[in-house]
């Protein structure tokens, strides 16, 4: 025994140090609860320790809770402490400025609706099915119910790592809201339960010939082989980079990518801005059409928003000829999960609220809201949001950034880089493998509950069982400096059609 003391007695400290550094480093290699831990070996450590005292050292030095973009330290917060199912509640009243332009103000009613014990939000308060049944207007031989009002929007993989893909689809299935797969098409990834929307850009990734040309019976074949496929989103542009077209890099480009995107390895891979398949809004319906036809399913389109003369275009020869797409998204200006050229994504195209109330008046003054679902994008994951967007007269809301961080992003915003420390936006083997899809995609499903349930809280405190059943009335918007305040109606000049709902109940046993 005295020779072993002596022997530990002669090491050195700085081998002592070298020692215990080396079992910090395998302790986070080998554990997946900390990502970047995992990824970042001893010195990920350092995240953790200056993330415990960075509230304090931001507040008195660097940034007050509400300065960060494009996300707050609060709001990452939250979702991050929904995800964790930790304590996501606030002490000590708002710390925002309620008086700055734009904010939000959800009017509650003197007396809350109290829900029946035969409710189905009695026992589970985060069940909301969406409020109306897609492609049913058009006799659609497949149309579909969404079993939540809240889903994820579309995410690449390719763009997003196989594991963030693959928690996300795995939490999406427990939940039971739909998973949007971008336009890089379905992948292996997308494949573990849960609805899906298969988003068709103008690449047609995973629908092409040689030369980049949509191929039908690719498209029908996939419908055919994949039955939880539910519908089909066509995508004109995105709020990120609209009227651009997306490059993927040779380098990022992996055999399963290829195999995946039906691309060739060893050459980037450039989107064009526009579709081959149809050149104006005619041909565009008859696309849609063709696609519902051959598969069954309800076919909407996702677009930003500029410039309105197609738009009016659309809705006139949808009027006339009772034709056109099941669903309309409408992707703000402020999204945007990928890379994109900053005159892009500061730029062009419309935020959200402008975007939308634009594109929803146009169908009203014709008569069409009934015969569509409006989807909403655009950093709405956040309870006030999404209460704004379904007054405003969305019926669903799609969530993309939000879902990211729910599984560990930590918006370092080098998403274009391909060195995302988190893994999430990464094709790096290394980096990703840091993502556990069973923690993650738990996480995923802490979140989208939460927000969910909220969403109904606030549904309730204003007198209301669903949040289709919102008004422009029932929110106000700070005006800024001048201390007044506007409902929604009349700051964006209109008045929501009313969605016809009885209860969710009666949702609850609508099948498709």
């Amino acid at each position: 025994m005295d020779s072993i003391l002596a022997f530990l007695g002669s090491i050195p400290w700085w081998e002592w140090l070298l020692i215990g550094l080396l079992l910090v480093a395998l302790y986070d290699i080998t554990q997946k609860k900390h990502t970047i831990r995992h990824n970042f070996p001893v010195v990920g450590n350092i995240r953790y320790f200056l993330e415990s005292f960075g509230p304090e050292l931001r507040q008195y030095i660097v940034a007050n809770n509400r300065e960060e973009l494009p996300f707050n330290r609060q709001q990452r917060a939250w979702i991050y402490s929904s995800a964790k199912q930790e304590n996501n509640f606030q002490g000590f009243g708002t710390d925002q400025d309620i008086t700055s332009a734009g904010y939000i103000f959800i009017n509650p009613a003197l007396l809350p609706l109290k829900l029946a014990p035969d409710n189905p939000n009695y026992n589970q308060p985060y069940t909301a099915p969406g409020a109306k049944v897609i492609g049913l207007f058009h006799k659609r031989r497949k149309p579909y119910h969404p079993p939540s009002i809240v889903n994820i929007s579309g995410m690449s993989f390719g763009s997003l790592s196989a594991t963030a893909i693959e928690s996300l689809n795995k939490g999406a299935k427990k939940f039971g809201c739909y998973h949007n797969t971008g336009e890089g098409g379905l992948s292996p990834y997308h494949k573990f339960g849960a609805d899906v929307v298969v988003n068709i850009g103008t690449s047609y990734f995973g629908i092409r010939d040689n030369n980049g040309n949509f191929v039908m019976e690719k498209l029908v074949k996939l419908v055919e082989e994949n039955p939880f496929v539910r519908m089909l989103e066509l995508k004109l542009s995105q709020g990120a980079k609209p009227g651009k077209g997306g490059v993927l890099p040779a380098a990022k480009i992996s055999a399963e990518i290829a195999e995946i995107r039906h691309v060739e390895m060893g050459k980037d891979v450039i989107s064009p801005a526009s579709h081959s398949a149809f050149s104006d809004i005619p041909t565009m319906v008859a696309f849609i059409e063709s696609m519902a036809a051959e598969t069954g399913l309800p076919v909407g389109i996702k677009s930003a928003v500029g410039k309105l003369e197609l738009w009016h275009e659309l809705a006139d020869y949808m009027l006339e000829t009772g034709k056109g797409p099941d669903f309309i998204t409408i992707d703000g200006g402020e999204g945007g999960t990928g890379a994109a050229p900053p005159s892009f994504a500061d730029h062009v195209s419309l935020p959200f609220v402008y975007g939308f109330s634009k594109i929803y008046q146009i169908f009203q003054k014709r008569g069409l809201t009934s015969r569509i679902t409006f989807i909403a994008s655009g950093k709405l994951g956040l309870p006030e949001s999404a209460i704004m967007a379904f007054a405003m007269g969305a019926d669903l809301v799609n969530v993309g950034r939000e879902a990211m961080l729910s599984i560990g992003c930590i918006q370092a915003q080098i998403c274009h880089t391909n060195r995302c420390p988190s893994g999430v936006a990464t094709q790096s083997k290394w980096l990703q493998s840091g993502i556990d899809p069973t923690l993650k995609s738990e996480r995923f499903y802490n979140y989208i509950k939460t927000l969910t349930k909220e969403i109904l809280e606030i549904s309730h405190a204003a007198g209301y069982e669903h949040p289709c059943q919102f008004t422009m009335e029932d929110v106000d918007l700070a005006m800024g400096d001048n201390n007044r305040i506007q409902p929604l109606c009349d700051a964006y000049g209109y008045t929501k059609d009313v969605v016809p709902f009885t209860s969710i109940a009666d949702l609850l046993k609508i099948r498709t």
